[in-house]
């Protein structure tokens, strides 16, 4: 398997085949994000990418069970590339259970709801888009693309096409400036959208992207731990989607939580309060990572 640059996926995606389809991200503005900032976006030769897919499918098709379509925003790919890599895999693994890739609420509402049913009937089930923020303030400063409304109407029609949503938000992206409404902002986007599946992430300022200047410059200033699992309890605690898995499992957060939203908000927020009393430890910092 080819792959051009650093490696990028969710962590329910770690036991997955990436497959690169795409090099880089097509928006690739985002202030905070440095995953694709070496990279100069494209679509790959779709023959070099069904190559890939020939090769895993000759060496363990039947022990494939996960194929995450790389890299930052693969849904953007038209359907002339999307059908064959859905078809060869579809074919190739036999007991594969999901395809799935990062999307941006633009790129599901311009592809439209029928299309998004034909990538469903051909094997892409699961979207993985990353709001980071429903406070529009917040959504302008850190170069999001899109707003409240586009999220909540791309969320609503990915569903609508049989394809499960994993929303990502970002605790701290709202400074310590904006702290309250970013995170109750954040519940409310995320009751709205709906998803299947819900994470939430810790902001990570890394060296020469433009929020490090930001923060240089004294424009921008992230919230300390205690502020940060302040605005977990907030967002735990005010999102009421009908039924999502939650998790804080990624790398950059100091408190791993797993639950569903609503019914385990409650138990959520009381391990969150624990965690703010010094009764649970928190994750060292050299033990985060993006």
């Amino acid at each position: 398997m080819r792959y051009e640059g650093k490696i990028y996926r969710p962590p329910s995606e770690h036991d997955a085949v990436i497959l690169q389809a795409t090099i880089g991200c097509s928006w690739n503005h985002c202030t905070y994000c440095d995953m694709y900032r070496d990279k100069k976006f494209r679509v790959r030769a779709l023959d070099q990418t069904l190559e890939d897919l020939d090769t895993v499918a000759t060496v363990a098709g039947d022990r494939i069970a996960k194929l995450f379509v790389a890299d930052g925003d693969a849904l953007v790919l038209d359907r002339d590339h999307w059908l064959p890599i859905l078809n060869m895999a579809t074919e190739g693994f036999p007991n594969l259970k999901r395809i799935s890739c990062y999307a941006t609420a633009v790129n599901v509402l311009q592809k439209g709801l029928p299309a998004l049913e034909e990538l469903r009937a051909h094997g892409l089930s699961r979207l993985y888009i990353g709001p980071e923020s429903g406070d529009e303030l917040t959504l302008k400063r850190i170069a999001k693309g899109a707003t409240f409304d586009d999220h909540v109407q791309a969320s609503l029609m990915a569903r609508a096409a049989g394809m499960e949503v994993s929303a990502i938000f970002l605790l701290g992206a709202g400074g310590v400036e904006r702290t309250l409404e970013h995170a109750e902002a954040s519940a409310r986007l995320a009751t709205e959208m709906d998803p299947h599946f819900l994470a939430a992430l810790t902001l990570t300022v890394v060296p020469g992207t433009p929020q490090a200047k930001l923060e240089q410059s004294g424009r921008f200033r992230l919230p300390d731990k205690p502020s940060l699992l302040k605005e977990l309890r907030t967002f735990v605690a005010g999102a009421s989607p009908t039924d999502a898995l939650f998790r804080t499992n990624h790398a950059s957060n100091y408190l791993p939580l797993a639950g569903r939203l609503p019914q385990d908000g409650p138990r959520i927020v009381a391990a969150i309060d624990a965690a703010l009393a010094g009764r649970i430890p928190l994750r060292p910092e050299w033990t985060r990572g993006l």
